[in-house]
């Protein structure tokens, strides 16, 4: 759907977060004439009201009859579809659509593809990738957009030009491209665990729907890794595949960069903390070359990355502790990679958030095997957090497997037990395992705050660099 399709109709907003405010000014800046409504919180609607917009009414009760009343509603990415008001407007007739899906429709050429685009998504790594592969194209002189799930809502570059377009997808807008009708040059995708299972409803649905940028959106160019048996699992017909992580192709022995027989580089060193994203740079130079750009040109560049805030990022050393924030770790699995980036080190590690019910199990079981110094769970006697349940699953476990075990009201409760518990010597991780909602509005306010209780500027550490075109 191209945005002057919604001249004349009846259209509203859901959401006015920075996605919503993006979807405004770009429908406002193509449909001066429009009539608008925002369906937003009521602490928003100040906030809407003050935008000046005389065509702009604000609703904050987005009840179903209400959303009926509307030919296409352009939601948010927060939102879920599944949620009963939604679905009972969508069987009355009205259009859900979300940004990204207006942004590609405006994008798309005479084949219905939208040139130079590179989607980006994974449980894990997908922001560290997207991010990378923008440093690397912009290091071999192209001039490339960063924009996305990573921070930047892709319409508040609607009128913008670039070569290749980075773009990070989280589960909640891998549909919006299959809904646009336009194709991807390349699509690749990294990894697929259990995870925000409360706006998709189920582990069945979150594959399908993450799944969607593959099977219904259908790529040009199918980047996919060839170690994760879901993906290794998929027929698309429509794609031209390419893997990564197989010998064939861009992969890791040990730590060393290979292209089929060829070795390129040692990753020892470059600043990608984690075997996990060191096999990611192998995602992004396949796509490079699928881009039909020289990879092998430009891996070297990848030893002038700049690590993205919040994800396993090194804050530095304080009373001999290495502090390392990982706030945006929100499955077991994150946080099991990130202690295995620290492995042979005493590590306290600080896990637990927003319960969506994801087991941890896999988690549990780990621990018999390789468990930290110390583990303290957060969120003790306060409502809709998983540390409880996590701290249940590990008592028993602790004794034995020789870890101490720690439960925190909060995090900053969390904190003062993990420094306790190391003793001047070792790694305090916050790597939650969780999402921040509840006690946090997002990821990185919780890793600010964090920032701040180990004594570093929280301003200094939170910039995501290279966001938009250059």
């Amino acid at each position: 759907m191209r945005i002057s399709q919604l001249d004349g109709r009846r259209v509203a907003l859901w959401g006015w977060g920075r996605e919503g405010r993006a979807a405004w000014r770009a429908l406002r800046a193509r449909l001066p004439a429009l009539p608008l409504t925002v369906f937003c919180r009521a602490e928003e609607a100040a906030d809407v009201r003050a935008a000046g917009d005389p065509l702009l009414a604000v609703d904050t009760e987005p009840d179903a009859a209400r959303l009926a009343a509307f030919e296409v509603v352009v939601k948010s990415p927060g939102i879920s579809p599944y949620r009963p008001e939604a679905v009972a407007a969508a069987q009355a007739g009205t259009r859900f659509v979300g940004g990204t899906a207006l942004w590609f429709g405006e994008r798309g050429d005479a084949r219905g593809i939208a040139p130079g685009s590179v989607c980006i998504t994974g449980t894990k790594g997908k922001s560290t990738t997207t991010a990378l592969l923008a440093h690397l194209l912009r290091a071999g002189g192209h001039r490339t957009a960063l924009a996305g799930n990573i921070g930047l809502p892709l319409l508040e570059l609607a009128d913008a030009r670039a070569e290749y377009w980075a773009i990070e997808l989280s589960s909640y807008q891998t549909g919006d491209v299959a809904d646009s009708g336009v194709r991807p040059q390349v699509a690749v995708a990294l990894n697929v665990f259990p995870e925000h299972l409360d706006w998709h409803g189920s582990h069945a649905r979150y594959v399908a729907d993450k799944l969607r940028l593959l099977t219904d959106a259908r790529p040009r160019i199918a980047v996919l890794n060839a170690g994760d048996p879901t993906l290794a699992a998929l027929s698309l017909p429509d794609s031209e595949v390419r893997w990564f992580g197989r010998a064939d192709g861009w992969h890791l022995r040990g730590e060393v960069l290979h292209r089929g027989d060829t070795a390129v580089m040692d990753t020892v060193a470059l600043p990608l903390p984690g075997r996990h994203n060191r096999g990611n740079l192998c995602a992004v130079l396949t796509a490079i070359e699928a881009l039909g750009v020289d990879a092998a040109a430009l891996a070297a560049h990848a030893a002038s990355f700049r690590p993205l805030p919040h994800r396993l990022q090194a804050l530095g050393v304080r009373d001999g502790l290495t502090w390392v924030n990982d706030s945006i770790s929100t499955t077991p699995h994150a946080s099991l990679a990130a202690l295995e980036v620290y492995r042979g080190r005493r590590i306290a590690l600080l896990v637990g958030g927003h319960d969506r019910g994801i087991a941890w199990d896999d988690f549990t079981a780990a621990m018999r095997e390789r468990a930290p110094a110390a583990i303290v769970t957060l969120g003790h006697g306060v409502a809709g957090q998983n540390g409880p349940r996590i701290h249940e699953l590990l008592a028993p476990l602790a004794p034995a497997c020789r870890f101490a075990l720690h439960a925190a009201a909060d995090l900053e409760q969390g904190v003062r037990q993990a420094r306790a518990a190391l003793a001047g010597e070792g790694v305090v991780l916050l790597s939650p395992g969780a999402p921040s909602f509840g006690a946090y509005r997002d990821y990185t306010e919780r890793g600010r705050h964090f920032a701040r209780l180990a004594g570093f500027d929280p301003d200094t550490i939170s910039t995501i660099p290279g966001l938009g075109i250059a």
